[in-house]
């Protein structure tokens, strides 16, 4: 577990008082940090708009019966907008999903040593087998997205429209 944490970028031990100021506990490094910021405002944007634009589909009659059953504005969209408009945002945040895991391959930009630049470079520089750490990778990004879509094609099944 903490091999892993050191690898995504987390450092971490017992704090200590030395001299004037803490040493130690959690520590992350910038360029981590950096990639986290950078694919949120990347991807939050995106995410954003694939919700706003799944939830204007939704006809503005649906809203209006709803407020002439008495609903308030917050149980109209939580019981009448968002069960339909889920049909409409949960296939195009699949895709977005799985543009995340391929985008962290950017972090290389600014430092970070990510799944691409350990295992299809360095540990192809060292070992000499192209073909073999390829593949690995390629194995990897396929596990990663296979079960990524495998995840979020239960829960669209899930929210779908059932005909009877």
């Amino acid at each position: 577990m903490i091999i892993l944490l050191y690898v995504l970028g987390f450092h971490l031990d017992c704090p200590a008082l030395k001299g004037l100021n803490f040493t130690g506990g959690l520590q992350l490094r910038n360029a981590f940090i950096a990639l986290w910021i950078g694919l949120s405002l990347y991807t939050g944007a995106f995410i954003a708009e694939i919700v706003r634009s799944g939830i204007l589909a939704i006809s503005k009659g649906q809203s209006e019966a709803a407020h002439a059953l008495g609903l308030s504005s917050g149980r109209t969209m939580r019981l009448v907008i968002l069960p339909q408009a889920l049909r409409v945002i949960v296939p195009p945040l699949i895709s977005q999903y799985l543009n995340i895991t391929k985008n962290t391959s950017l972090g290389l930009a600014v430092g970070y040593m990510d799944l691409r630049s350990t295992l299809g470079g360095i540990t192809i520089n060292q070992t000499g087998r192209e073909l073999e750490g390829m593949l690995m990778l390629m194995l990897t990004y396929v596990a990663i997205s296979l079960s990524i879509s495998a995840a979020m094609n239960i829960y669209n099944n899930r929210v779908s429209l059932k005909e009877r």
